[in-house]
C-alpha cells in the first residue's frame, strides 16, 4: 500500500503486461486513463489480493 499519494491510500499491484489482444478488448469496454495500463494477475494471487484489500480497508480510518 502506498499511504503517500496525492489522492490518499492506493493499493499498488504488479502483474504482467496485458497482451495487445486483451489491451485492445478492455480499451472497448473502459479505456484507461493516459497514466493507467492494463496488466494482468494470476487468479492464485486473489486471496493475497483480498486480505490486502481487507486490511487497507480496516486500516482506513488510522490512515
Amino acid at each position: 500500500m502506498d499511504t503517500d499519494t496525492a489522492r490518499g491510500p492506493e493499493l499498488v499491484l504488479q502483474g504482467k503486461f496485458a497482451d495487445a489482444a486483451t489491451r485492445a478488448t478492455c480499451r472497448q469496454d473502459s479505456p484507461p486513463a493516459d497514466d493507467e495500463g492494463i496488466v494482468r494477475i494470476p487468479l492464485s494471487m486473489v486471496e493475497q489480493i483480498r486480505r490486502a484489500c481487507d486490511a487497507a480497508e480496516a486500516a482506513g480510518t488510522q490512515l
